[in-house]
C-alpha cells in the first residue's frame, strides 16, 4: 500500500473546496485559482483615499466565493496546511501581473518590503502561525525572480480588536482605526512597500494598513492577495492577459 493511501486510513484526505474524498485539491475546485490576475481595488471602496489620489492598485486571481472561500477558510483556520502551496502559487502569479504592468515603481535603492496584513493577537495564538506571512514569503521570492529585488518585512502589528470576519464595512474600519501600527525595526527601512495578504474584502484592513506604512514614510506602491470578494452587482472579475 503507497504512503499516501496509508496516510488515508489513519487521516481521511477530503478536498479542501468540495469535500471529495481522497485528494487534498480537486481539479473542479482548482479551477478557481486558474484564472487570470486582474485588479481588484475598484471593487474596495474603503480603498479610496481622501485626498483625490488613486487608490492602490490590487491583484487577485480567483472570486472569495465557492471553493475557493472553503479552501481560504480551510487553510487559515482548520489546519489545511497542505493549500499554502496551491495559494502561494496564486499569489506569485499575481505577482507576476502586478510586476508586467507596474514593475517600474518597484525598482529603486534597497530591497522592496513585501509586507503582510497583521492577524490580530487572538488570531495569531489561535492559529499559531501566520498566513499572510506564508504568501507574503512567495511574493518576495516571485519579485525577486522578476527582476525587483524583495525581501518580506512582517513591520506591521495589530493591537486589541475584533476579528474582522463578519463584520460589516463601517464596523470593519472603526475595529481598526488606531489599531494598526509600524513596528520597531532593527534597520532602517527602504521607501517602497507591496501589501499582502490573502482576501480583499470591504478594503478596510488594506486601508489601514497602507495609512500606517505611509505615516512612515513607507510608499505602498501595490498589493497582491489571492482573492476578493466581489462587491454587489459587479459580477466576476474582469479576465485579463494570462499571467
Amino acid at each position: 500500500m503507497a504512503g499516501r493511501e496509508l496516510l488515508g486510513l489513519v487521516l481521511p484526505i477530503a478536498c479542501a473546496g468540495c469535500g471529495a474524498d481522497d485528494v487534498p485539491w480537486c481539479d473542479g475546485c482548482a479551477q478557481g485559482l486558474a484564472r487570470p490576475a486582474w485588479r481588484v481595488e475598484g471593487r474596495a471602496a474603503r480603498l479610496d483615499r481622501m485626498d483625490g489620489r488613486p487608490p492602490v492598485a490590487v491583484w487577485a486571481v480567483a472570486d472569495f466565493a465557492g471553493p475557493v472561500r472553503r479552501a481560504v477558510s480551510a487553510w487559515k483556520d482548520h489546519g489545511r496546511a497542505d493549500m499554502t502551496a496551491a495559494l502561494g502559487a496564486s499569489a506569485r502569479r499575481a505577482t507576476r501581473a502586478l510586476v508586467d504592468e507596474a514593475g517600474e515603481s518597484l525598482l529603486g535603492p534597497g530591497p522592496v518590503l513585501v509586507v503582510p496584513a497583521p492577524s490580530t493577537p487572538a488570531a495569531r495564538r489561535r492559529r499559531g502561525w501566520d498566513p499572510a506571512g506564508e504568501l507574503a514569503a512567495a511574493v518576495a521570492d516571485e519579485l525577486t525572480r522578476r527582476g525587483c529585488p524583495a525581501r518580506r518585512a512582517p513591520v506591521l502589528r495589530r493591537t486589541a480588536g475584533a476579528d474582522q470576519a463578519g463584520l460589516s464595512a463601517r464596523a470593519r474600519s472603526r475595529n481598526l482605526s488606531g489599531h494598526v501600527h509600524v513596528r520597531r525595526w532593527p534597520s532602517a527601512l527602504p521607501g517602497r512597500a507591496v501589501l499582502v495578504d490573502d482576501v480583499l474584502t470591504t478594503g478596510a484592513t488594506f486601508a489601514a494598513c497602507v495609512r500606517a506604512l505611509e505615516a512612515s514614510g513607507i510608499a505602498v506602491v501595490a498589493g497582491v492577495v489571492v482573492a476578493s470578494t466581489p462587491s454587489p452587482g459587479s459580477g466576476a472579475g474582469s479576465p485579463g492577459p494570462t499571467f
